[in-house]
């Protein structure tokens, strides 16, 4: 009984250790992929406040069009959410923070009575809203740990089209914005349209709303170059967001993945503590059953013993 408990328990030890090397793969590579996502958050940080510099500035300087991206609806009627999650699991509470946060939006807008669109970016929010029955609009997917300009672009243009048609009354962004490698948060921010609210956030630096105006002289006149930069701009912030999320993914995956490391550190020392245990068992078992079994063939041998009374030889010469 002892000596297969003891085969069970090495099993599962080999079985952890096997699991350790894996974890502590996907750790090291994760903390290597930080590093380079980190480094293209900060990269895209320029162009992203400069754009946003430039419309603001072009809205300032009584920039005004016909454009859809500008023109907000009198009435929200219908939502549409974009929520950028990852592709693969094993990355913590990675997915499941951001699909809570545009879940509570999702059954908030039920409750007034306000239609909604969700625009899954990831395999792992189009699985989760598809598998609960949520109105699902066009999925965007593998490219949630390396994404490009491109990416962002595609993602841009649906969105510009269903709100220019008029399907969408505002879009909004969820998704995890990257502060450090040790802390990230959830954020919804607004998309389109381009309100001056809208245009005041970004992923850049906080706080540029102080700084004096520059003195601009456009060419052509401001509301051509403003319509023409739209776009631009929901590409830039959408990439933007692409960015941090992707960077925030590595940095959930290297933390599940070394916590999952320690994890099997202790139960392979807990396995292994268990199977010396059963092993010292097995070996004081067989030494009592050995003891016992000499004694029992000591005292037998003693039981079986006879003495025979044997008669004197010199008895049968005096007859």
């Amino acid at each position: 009984m002892a000596g297969g408990q003891e085969r069970i328990l090495r099993g599962r030890i080999r079985s952890m250790q096997a699991t350790k090397k894996i974890t502590r793969a996907m750790e090291l590579i994760a903390a290597s992929r930080i590093v380079k996502a980190q480094q293209r958050v900060h990269a895209a940080v320029p162009y992203s406040e400069k754009i946003t510099e430039v419309v603001r500035d072009l809205a300032a300087a009584g920039a005004s069009g016909d454009s859809p991206l500008l023109t907000g609806r009198g009435e929200i009627r219908t939502t549409c959410y974009v929520v950028i999650t990852a592709d693969r699991g094993l990355c913590g509470g990675y997915n499941a923070g951001v699909q809570r946060a545009a879940e509570g939006e999702v059954k908030a807008d039920v409750l007034a009575g306000k239609d909604y669109a969700v625009i899954p970016v990831g395999r792992k929010a189009e699985s989760y809203f598809r598998f609960r029955g949520y109105k699902l609009g066009q999925p965007f997917a593998g490219f949630s740990g390396n994404p490009t300009y491109e990416d962002a672009k595609r993602v841009g243009q649906h969105v510009i089209e269903l709100y220019a048609s008029g399907e969408v009354d505002r879009v909004e962004l969820v998704y995890t914005r990257f502060i450090s490698v040790g802390s990230q948060e959830v954020v919804l921010r607004p998309l389109v349209p381009l309100t001056a609210e809208t245009v005041a956030g970004g992923d850049g630096k906080a706080g540029t709303d102080d700084a004096p105006a520059g003195d601009y002289e456009f060419e052509p006149d401001p509301t051509a170059i403003l319509e023409t930069l739209l776009p631009r701009y929901v590409e830039a912030r959408l990439y933007a967001a692409l960015l941090n999320a992707a960077a925030s993914e590595h940095a959930f995956r290297q933390r599940a993945m070394k916590s999952a490391t320690d994890n099997a550190d202790e139960l392979i020392k807990n396995l292994s503590i268990t199977m010396n245990r059963a092993r010292q068992d097995s070996i004081t078992t067989e030494i009592m059953e050995i003891v016992s079994g000499a004694e029992a063939l000591g005292s037998g041998k003693k039981k079986n013993v006879q003495i025979i009374d044997l008669e004197p030889i010199g008895n049968g010469d005096q007859q």
